[in-house]
């Protein structure tokens, strides 16, 4: 898992990342390319880095915030 500022992410932390995304899009029918999924993006990365470092806890924080 990253935390470093500015260090890159691997792979498994971009699936956990993704595959959060791609579930809170689903569950709000939102399309991944909209401006509001541009947003949960940058929102999901702010949580990945503080702490919500696996899927579930990821998508049950993103659930909890508001996008846009």
């Amino acid at each position: 898992m990253s935390f470093l500022y500015n260090s890159a992410f691997t792979s498994e932390d971009l699936d956990v990342l993704r595959g959060a995304l791609d579930a809170w899009c689903a569950e709000k029918h939102i399309d991944i390319r909209s401006v509001e999924a541009q947003f949960a993006a940058s929102t999901a990365l702010d949580l990945y880095q503080s702490g919500h470092d696996d899927h579930d806890k990821l998508l049950s924080a993103l659930r909890g915030r508001k996008v846009l």
